[in-house]
């Protein structure tokens, strides 16, 4: 071999030797598929919000599914869904961005006004997805089609069966159906606990979470309970007086916070499981399609299911139009307005309307316990289980979740706030001091006896 063949040998053997290197590099590359994580839903939205950044919020959403609970990220390109699968996620191309879907909500929020009906953005079907319940008739079906045909194909119309109501009850829907849950009375040193009977001059509704607006013990509820009565009771009769609304905000949201008569009372941050135990909440987060979640309400008790789509607007009639919903198919009655919905340890939403019953199935409507919070300034006290510091931190910030954020145990696995802009996520929630008596008495009066005897389902 001369020197020149010699040469190119070994220029080729140096090339061979830098593919060698440079193979097992491009085999980690971030663009290679990788096996569909099984993911909490705080590192799902966490996930999410991150995947959403990386693609400038060109996506159509994201939702869990399936027993493993993966992330579905919904894109617009090939070249998107490749890099999201490189991150562990199923990816799914769509036609429909977030954008283009809320605005076709805005649309029909301001050219359709019709009384029974509801939309929301579900990303499942990468469409807003309209109910129509049984009081809407032939003519105002026809023009709401009109409507949802000007969006080209962007809208879905189911008629459901049953009413489209607010779940106060009156005094003609106070008797129980078979199954409910019982009355029970809190001390006026102890509090009530989220889903507990309420009772104003006329409507029967439940305590949504408790919550402390500047040093003074309080709770949250649906606003259209807080507009129908100013003062309520944890009694039929009234003889209990329990407390006075200081704000409440129905239509277009639906909340009310109503403060402790008794500067002295100390209630639990924590939800009646109607089975003599209690679930503690440590903070609120933002729902997401596919959230497993329970709610608490005075009719009906504990009861459990799936948030199905969000951003729901919701026409109950008489102009009372709410917009920004949950939607679920967890079910509830008269009575249950103003009920917790929750995730483990984390407040998610205040019952606020819905279709069918819990004999049948139905759609419920939930305000979310984050816009509540923002809106009052109120914050949820949190016991101390060794993962927070303790301090409040206000809710919708990415602060002060750390390790305590994990209702299944994730350790700092917590989401920071994921826009509902790209289908949904979580903001933080309030962290505090321990507010309860760890000697109360086992239904939830303390914050420490919360833990436990309370039950640590995790839905999550």
């Amino acid at each position: 071999m001369n020197k020149r063949t010699g040469l190119i040998a070994g220029a080729a053997a140096t090339v061979v030797a830098g593919v060698a290197i440079l193979l097992p590099n491009a085999d980690a590359s971030p663009s290679k598929p990788q096996p569909p994580k099984t993911v909490s839903w705080q590192a799902a939205a966490k996930l999410a919000a991150s995947l959403d950044a990386e693609l400038g919020g060109k996506t159509g959403g994201w939702y869990t599914e399936g027993p493993d609970s993966h992330l579905v990220m919904n894109v617009l390109s090939q070249d998107a869904a490749r890099r999201v699968e490189s991150q562990g996620a199923v990816a799914k191309v769509v036609r429909n961005s977030m954008a283009t879907l809320h605005d076709g909500v805005r649309t029909l929020n301001t050219t359709v006004s019709v009384s029974g009906t509801a939309w929301s953005i579900d990303p499942k079907k990468n469409r807003i997805a309209v109910v129509v319940d049984v009081t809407v008739d032939d003519e105002k079906l026809a023009a709401l089609t009109r409507a949802a045909d000007s969006l080209k194909g962007l809208v879905s119309i189911e008629r459901a069966k049953g009413q489209l109501k607010r779940l106060d009850a009156d005094d003609n829907q106070r008797s129980k159906p078979s199954g409910a849950a019982p009355e029970r009375s809190g001390s006026t040193a102890a509090g009530l606990l989220g889903g507990d009977a309420i009772f104003g001059q006329g409507p029967q509704c439940s305590l949504g979470f408790n919550v402390t607006l500047q040093g003074a013990p309080a709770f949250l509820t649906a606003g259209h309970c807080g507009n129908a009565a100013k003062a309520w009771a944890s009694d039929r009769a009234g003889k209990k007086p329990l407390g006075t609304v200081v704000d409440s905000q129905f239509p277009s949201t639906d909340f009310a916070l109503v403060q402790y008569n008794d500067p002295n009372t100390k209630p639990a941050s924590a939800v009646d499981l109607h089975n003599g135990k209690s679930q503690p909440i440590q903070q609120a987060a933002e729902a997401a399609v596919g959230m497993k979640v329970q709610r608490s309400g005075s009719t009906t008790g504990l009861q459990e299911g799936t948030v199905t789509a969000l951003d729901a607007t919701v026409n109950y009639g008489g102009g009372d139009i709410v917009t920004g919903l949950i939607q679920t198919d967890v079910c509830a009655e008269p009575g249950d307005s103003g009920g917790p919905l929750f995730t483990g340890d984390s407040a998610i939403g205040l019952t606020s309307g819905g279709i069918g019953d819990c004999k049948r199935g139905g759609q419920t409507f939930f305000q979310p316990v984050t816009t509540a919070l923002a809106a009052t300034g109120a914050t949820i006290e949190a016991c101390d289980t060794g993962g927070n510091d303790g301090e409040a931190v206000p809710a919708g910030s990415s602060e002060g979740l750390g390790k305590a954020a994990g209702a299944d145990g994730d350790s700092g696995d917590a989401a920071g706030s994921a826009s509902s802009e790209s289908g949904g996520g979580m903001g933080s929630g309030s962290y505090g001091n321990v507010t309860g008596d760890p000697n109360g008495d086992g239904a939830g009066a303390g914050c420490e006896n919360g833990h436990q005897q309370g039950s640590k389902r995790n839905t999550g």
